[in-house]
C-alpha cells in the first residue's frame, strides 16, 4: 500500500534536513508508520543531502518504506513524504502528518549566558 502527505514548512531544507537525517527520529517515524510500539531498526536506502533521504525496515513479516523530497519553496520548503508498507500500518496517513508536525514544529534553543 501507498500512503502521501505533502506540506510546505517555514524552515529552509538545511534545517529540515537537519531533524530528518537521524537514525533515532528514523526508527521512531517507522515504528509509527507501522504500528510498532518500539523503535525499529531501518537502513537508509537513498540519500541526497537537502533533497532526498529513503529509508526501509522489515520487522515481523512487515515491511515499510519511507522517502522524504524536499524542494525549496517561497519563503519555505516543499515536503512530500511517499511510504509504501505491508502488514499492519493501521494509521499510516495520520503517522506521515504527524511526522510533517514534527518537521515543521519550532525546535527549542537552550538559554546561553553571556
Amino acid at each position: 500500500m501507498e500512503t502521501k502527505a505533502n506540506r510546505t514548512l517555514v524552515k529552509s531544507a538545511p534545517e529540515l534536513w537537519q531533524l530528518a537525517d537521524d537514525g533515532a527520529r528514523m526508527e521512531l517515524w517507522m515504528a509509527a508508520l507501522l504500528g510498532a510500539t518500539e523503535s525499529l531498526d531501518v537502513e537508509v536506502t537513498d540519500r541526497v543531502p537537502e533533497r532526498r533521504l529513503a529509508w526501509q525496515t522489515s520487522h515481523a513479516g512487515s515491511f515499510g518504506r519511507i522517502a522524504l523530497d524536499l524542494a525549496e519553496k517561497g519563503f519555505g520548503t516543499a515536503v512530500a513524504i511517499t511510504a509504501h508498507h505491508l502488514g499492519a500500518a493501521p494509521d499510516a496517513a495520520d503517522a506521515l502528518e504527524n511526522l510533517l508536525d514534527e518537521l515543521g514544529s519550532p525546535e527549542r534553543q537552550p538559554f546561553a549566558r553571556s
